[in-house]
This record gives structure tokens, C-alpha cells and sequence, in this order.
């Protein structure tokens, strides 16, 4: 039910996403998903209240929106090392997707992804250009988008 939700609730989101990047909806919502723990686990601002960073993007210097520091996981030479991190807070989840898609056409790192329509390649393809540390991101994304958590999640978001 929670994957559900999760999914209906983006699920516009994505699509406007998927027009921009030609990315499939379903990948993104699933990254979302891995990032989020199908929206159980966001990113949180000083307040408390949702920073709508579904796809967990650091804040890096260029960046002159909001942000929160958050305690995060990151792998260095395999090794899994907690450290406080700036990641960029927006007003909604709709501002992360377009965001994210911007994020995905706009940085040349990403040019292999966009319009991917395999979902290992896509994975593959995030984690080969230093999207996330963790060592192991492209195989959990790939379990995410062929999963049956996501395909019940979608048939039942109709």
C-alpha cells in the first residue's frame, strides 16, 4: 500500500520527467523509491519538515536554492563512513523530478542515461557516471524497476 501511494503520488511528476529526459517514468519513480524507502525514509529540513529531495541530490556550490544538512552514508574505497552533507531542499516533489530531469540533461556525466530504456543500463549507466557511492546502487535500482513491489505499486496507481 505504501509503494502504492508512493507511486501515485509522483506518478505526474515523473511523467513530466519522462517527456523532458525520455527516461522512463517507472525508472525514476524507482530510483525515487531506492532514495526515499518508497517514501518512508526523505530527506527532513532543520524543521522537520519534508525537504521533497526524492532523488537525494547534494547541494553543491552552483547551487543557490535551498538546502539541508543531512547525515548521509558515503563509500570510499568500499568502506561505508557516515558524514554531514548539504543536499538541495525543494518546495515540492514535483520541483525534485523536474529538478532531477534538468540534473540529467544538463550534466554531459549523464549523457548516457538519458532516453535508456534498459533498466541495467540506466542503473549502470547513474552509478558508471558517480551518481551514488554505494557500491552496490545500480544492482538495487535494477531489483527496484523489475520487482514486484513496483509493478503491484503501478497496477494498483492505475
Amino acid at each position: 500500500q505504501a509503494a502504492a501511494d508512493f507511486v501515485q503520488r509522483n506518478q505526474a511528476a515523473a511523467k513530466a520527467a519522462e517527456a523532458a529526459t525520455g527516461i522512463p517514468a517507472e525508472f525514476m519513480v524507482s530510483q525515487a523509491a531506492l532514495e526515499t524507502g518508497w517514501g518512508k525514509k526523505e530527506i527532513r529540513n532543520a524543521d522537520g519538515s519534508s525537504a521533497h529531495n526524492l532523488f537525494g541530490i547534494k547541494a553543491g556550490a552552483s547551487w543557490k536554492g535551498a538546502t539541508t544538512d543531512v547525515v548521509t552514508t558515503e563509500y570510499s574505497h568500499g568502506v561505508a563512513r557516515k558524514v554531514v552533507q548539504k543536499f538541495r531542499s525543494y518546495a515540492s516533489p514535483a520541483e525534485s523530478f523536474a529538478d532531477y530531469a534538468k540534473l540529467m540533461k544538463d550534466s554531459p556525466r549523464y549523457a548516457g542515461v538519458l532516453g535508456q530504456t534498459d533498466a541495467a543500463r540506466f542503473a549502470r549507466g547513474l552509478q558508471d557516471a558517480g551518481y551514488a557511492t554505494d557500491p552496490r546502487y545500480a544492482d538495487k535500482l535494477t531489483r527496484i524497476i523489475g520487482g514486484n513491489t513496483l509493478r503491484n505499486a503501478l497496477a494498483f496507481a492505475g
